[in-house]
Formats: structure tokens, C-alpha cells, sequence
């Protein structure tokens, strides 16, 4: 097994990584630090956030830098001013026993300054975030021109966020670096530009599939009409008494009114985002790393500078644009071989991102159902009944009070003072969940079921003989394969040359539309529809006109044929080789989940 001693690295640095408990690298240190040590060429780094890039890059930098030098030798870009602190408290620790060693951050939301005199000072480091930077070279308070290293971290996420035009500006600034060193957790096309305009002959360095989330993650979503997404929220924070974790939002207002909500209701909660200012944000990560905070309330970007190995959740409030960030997103939690929970709340229109977010990540994710009051009474019961058990009273407590412990409860029996004691534990609880209605969209009992909870809906697919769908049955198959329905909720089947119908319950409609819809047959993409949406739009024999299955006819996009009528072509009813009853109206029983 290879250890930190068994790396060339300059005496100083062993002694502190020995010090700081560390021992086995993990895998991409284990490839990035001997190449470094041995041919300090450019290269690219790909590995998910939490598996210690920042030792990979940091070590051979600092072995290499000459103490003796008072001037800028190695710059080190992040793109948040947490993450440049991060880098910074790093880099300390391991250089702590480099005699001469100066290690400096720059970053924006505090006094430029300070900052430069820091730099006047004679840092050989410099840690900074890409605008603050851009000021300081302006004002011409740092010089690059006798920089050999640069090392750009977080790339993909430096280029999200629009950094592409500083840092070019920048590298071509350093006009006399020699080595480029990149680390990323995707391999973008804005990556690769940056990697071919300004790199030599780089290797390239991946650890795991590129857009690989960690086995150890169990995948959830919820799946909710979007005006309960913060009831939703709520009862997945109360089901979870445990939690401790990260719920993400797209925006900074989103962000401050999700805590607020959470905070006058009594959850541990603070938002984190970059309209807080510097010392805000220090204080809010303290209390949430000494667990003062149960939760944060973040942003994409300030959730960078979050550096904690034990986060049990991540929850999206709601997806992200770019699937590509929900592995930046989930990869906060199950750091250090631990398991952890990513939660994602949709409406059913956003079904089809899950989907999309499953094929980036190949990994299947699970449908779950919103727990529903009693679940939530109960779980928060033995949760507090684990807690009593488990408590462990100061020593001489007892003998304090004692006496006046019995004296107070001596005509109560234990059954009656439990009683009591849980009562106080759970009487919010139960008062807020009495009668809870049902969230989850699209099953009997949400407030509108999915397409207005018509019984039954007849849905049109772009498939048909010529496919090989060439009766009930082969279609019956492909369907139940392809959504993981159980057959009985397919009905009414009828399948013509170019084309196919079926009934399925309103309820789950939206559910086989979307999974359906990201699928392929034999190359071609599925188009599935609800026929009757079409067949009520009005004449013609346009697609709009509706769907026909006798008459008319269908070209290869399902498009109308001569003529539709002044229904459009309202379709008739047939059936092959189903069951013709209707939908009792009942959630629908999706396999390996109770009804």
C-alpha cells in the first residue's frame, strides 16, 4: 500500500501531512503527486469535489517553490472566495514547517488593502479568486511576470460562473509560467478550449468516470405539484429529524426566503449566498461546522467553499439548469467512504430532468413517496424515544436533584410521566400534521391530480407495426419495460401500421409520458401524447387537429392525414387483448413501492 513517506516530498512536508493524520493518499493523489515530483509538466486533473485535489496540486507545489525567492512563484485560482480560504488554511498547515514560506489569499468582499500589503510583504503563494485578482494586476499591485506555476481549481466551475475572458487574461499576464496544472470535476468543451489554447502536451489524470457520482449516494426524488414544493420541503426536514445537510437553491432570493420560512418555523437553518457579506459567511460556516446549524440554505456558488466530510443530505430544492452541477451538488455528501442521501423535490413536468440527470450520472435514482402525517409523527416519535435511551446524564446530576425529582412525580405512575415527557417532545408535531393532506402529484388525494385527474387517459405513440410492435401484447411489453408500470394499468390497446394508442389511469399519465419520452426504439425517438389534448384544439388535419386512428392516416412524425373534421378526427374506441375496465380512481401501484 502507498503512503505519503513513500513520496519524494521535501522533509517539511512529510512531517506536517504525518502530522495532520494523513497517511494513504487517495486515488488521485496517489497518481497526480508522483508525476508532479518527477515531471512537473502541465496536466489536467479530473476528480468529483471531496477526494483531495487540493493536497494533489498543493504538495508538489509547495515542494517546488524556493523560500529563498521573494517574489510571486505559484498562483492558485478558485472560484469563490470560500474555497480560496479553504486553499489558503490548506497550504498552511502544509507548509508550516517551510521556514520562509508566505502563502497569501485575494479575494473579493474585504479590504483590497490589507491584501496588498500581504503581497508586498513577499509572497512566494498566492491563492486568489479571478476578479479580485484582475483589480490587483490593474493597480498594479502584483506582478506574474516571474510565475512559473499556475494552478487553475475548479475549472469547469470558474468558466460557469463567466470567468472565461479573466482568466485568459490572466494566463496570457503570465507570460513566463511554465508549468499549467487544471483540476475539474467535468471535462467541459469550455474546459478543453482553455486546456488547447494555453497547454502544452498536458496528461490528463481521472480517477472516475467523468460525471460519475459516488456509488455511495442513495438517489431521491419527490415528486409534488409545484405550489407544495415548500410544504414538500418541510415535511422531508421533519421526517429527517438527523439531518445534517445542504439544501441548494437556483437563486440568492430563493435561498434567503426558504431560511426565513425555516427559521420562524424553529429549524436550525441559515441561508449562505453571496449577497452575505464576508464575515457573515465566516460566522454562518462556523456554527455549521461545530453543528450550531442543523442546515444550510445555499446557492451553486457559495455552496463552494463548504468543506464537511459528515453531511448525511443534500436536498434540491429545485434541479439545477445544468444537470452537469448536480454531481457537484450531490458529491457533498458520502465524502470518506461514508453513505449519504440526495434529495431532489419536481413537479411532474421536470420528471423528464431526472431522467436526463440518470443518463449523465448513470445511475438509476428512486422514486419515493412524500411521507404523509402519521409517518412523520411516527418517525419524530422514535426518534426522541432513540434519544432518551441512548442519554447519558451527568454523572452527579441525579444526586442534585433526585429527591426533589420524586418528591414532584411521587402520585404519577412511569407510564403516565412518559406520556407527558413525549407529549412535550411531539405536541408541535402533531398539531401541525393533523390532517396533513397528500402531496405527492398525481395520485388520489393531491389537491389536482396530474392532467386535471381524469380517470383515464388515452395517449398517442409515434409507434406501430412497422417498428415491431405488432400486436397488444409486444406493445403491452415495451410499455411496462420501459416505465416500470405493472401491466394492469395499460388498457385498451390498439396498435395500427404507424402508430399505437392506449389507455392509461390520469394519475399516472404524466409519470409514462415523461419516461417514455426519453426513450428510443430502434434509434428513433419516442413521441408519446395525450390524444385527447390534440383531438379538443379544433378542426383541420393538422397535428393539432388531433390524432385519428380510423381515416386520414398518420405520416412518420404521427402528423394528420387529408381530413380531419371538425373534431380533428376524433379517434374511436378499440380494444386488443386487454382488460376493458376502467381505473378505480386509486394510486396507481408502481412496482417496489407500497400503495
Amino acid at each position: 500500500m502507498v503512503t505519503f513517506k513513500d513520496f519524494s516530498l521535501r522533509e517539511e512536508l512529510t512531517r506536517a501531512v504525518s502530522e495532520m493524520g494523513f497517511d494513504t493518499p487517495t486515488p488521485i493523489q496517489e497518481k497526480v503527486i508522483p508525476y508532479l515530483l518527477s515531471t512537473p509538466n502541465d496536466i489536467i486533473g479530473l476528480a468529483q469535489t471531496g477526494t483531495g485535489k487540493t493536497a494533489a496540486f498543493g504538495l508538489p507545489l509547495l515542494h517546488n517553490i524556493d523560500v529563498a525567492q521573494k517574489h510571486v512563484q505559484a498562483l492558485v485560482l478558485s472560484p469563490t472566495r470560500e474555497l480560496c480560504m479553504q486553499i489558503e488554511a490548506e497550504f498552511q498547515k502544509y507548509g508550516q514547517y517551510m521556514r520562509g514560506l508566505k502563502i497569501t489569499a485575494v479575494y473579493g468582499g474585504v479590504s483590497i488593502s490589507g491584501q496588498i500589503r500581504s503581497l508586498k510583504a513577499g509572497a512566494q503563494v498566492v491563492v486568489a479568486t479571478p476578479g479580485r485578482l484582475i483589480d490587483l494586476l490593474e493597480r498594479k499591485a502584483i506582478s506574474l511576470a516571474d510565475m512559473k506555476y499556475v494552478v487553475l481549481d475548479e475549472a469547469d466551475e470558474m468558466l460557469n460562473m463567466g470567468f472565461r475572458e479573466d482568466i485568459e487574461l490572466i494566463l496570457q499576464s503570465a507570460t513566463e509560467r511554465e508549468y499549467t496544472w487544471m483540476f475539474s470535476a467535468t471535462m467541459s468543451n469550455d474546459v478543453r478550449k482553455i486546456a488547447k489554447r494555453f497547454m502544452n502536451n498536458w496528461q490528463e489524470f481521472a480517477v472516475a468516470k467523468e460525471n460519475a457520482t459516488n456509488e455511495n449516494i442513495d438517489h431521491q426524488y419527490y415528486v409534488t405539484n409545484h405550489h407544495n414544493r415548500f410544504e414538500t420541503l418541510r415535511r422531508l426536514l421533519d421526517f429527517t429529524p438527523g439531518i445534517y445537510g445542504v439544501i441548494f437553491t437556483r437563486t440568492k432570493n430563493d435561498a434567503q426566503e426558504v431560511s426565513e420560512k425555516l427559521m420562524k418555523m424553529g429549524y436550525h437553518v441559515s441561508p449562505l449566498h453571496g449577497d452575505m457579506d464576508q464575515s457573515m459567511r465566516s460566522k454562518v460556516m462556523e456554527r455549521f461546522k461545530s453543528k450550531a446549524l442543523q442546515i444550510l440554505v445555499a446557492t451553486d456558488v457559495a455552496a463552494r467553499g463548504i468543506d464537511v466530510n459528515d453531511l448525511t443530505h443534500v436536498i434540491n430544492y429545485e434541479l439545477p439548469d445544468d444537470p452537469e452541477v448536480y454531481t457537484h451538488r450531490s458529491g457533498r455528501t458520502a465524502r470518506a467512504g461514508k453513505s449519504g442521501i440526495c434529495m431532489s423535490i419536481v413537479s411532474p413536468k421536470e420528471i423528464s430532468g431526472i431522467r436526463q440527470i440518470e443518463r449523465l450520472v448513470k445511475q438509476k435514482f428512486n422514486r419515493s413517496d412524500i411521507p404523509d402525517g402519521a409517518e412523520v409523527v411516527r418517525k419524530r416519535l422514535f426518534f426522541h424515544l432513540e434519544q432518551i435511551a441512548s442519554a447519558e446524564p451527568q454523572a452527579d446530576f441525579a444526586d442534585v436533584y433526585l429527591n426533589s425529582i420524586h418528591e414532584r412525580f411521587s402520585d404519577m405512575d412511569k407510564d403516565e410521566l412518559i406520556r407527558r415527557l413525549i407529549w412535550l417532545q411531539l405536541q408541535e408535531t402533531i398539531s401541525a400534521y393533523h390532517d396533513a393532506k397528500d402531496l405527492n402529484a398525481g395520485y388520489e388525494g393531491s389537491e389536482k391530480g396530474v392532467r386535471g385527474n381524469r380517470d383515464s387517459v388515452r395517449l398517442f405513440m409515434n409507434l406501430g407495426e412497422k417498428d415491431g410492435i405488432t400486436s397488444a401484447q409486444k406493445l403491452l411489453e415495451f410499455v411496462v419495460g420501459a416505465t416500470d408500470i405493472e401491466p394492469n394499468l395499460v388498457q385498451r390497446i390498439t396498435v395500427r401500421e404507424l402508430s399505437s394508442f392506449f389507455n392509461v389511469p390520469g394519475t399516472a399519465a404524466e409519470f409514462i409520458i415523461a419516461a417514455l419520452s426519453q426513450k428510443k426504439h430502434k434509434g428513433r425517438k419516442i413521441r408519446i401524447e395525450d390524444a385527447d389534448q390534440g383531438s379538443r384544439s379544433g378542426g383541420g388535419g393538422g397535428f393539432r387537429g388531433g390524432y385519428r386512428e380510423k381515416g386520414g392516416g398518420f405520416n412518420r412524425d404521427g402528423r394528420g392525414g387529408d381530413k380531419g373534421g371538425r373534431s380533428g378526427g376524433r379517434e374511436r374506441n378499440y380494444s386488443q387483448g386487454t382488460d376493458n375496465k376502467r381505473f378505480s380512481g386509486k394510486r396507481p401501484s408502481y412496482k417496489g413501492r407500497k400503495d
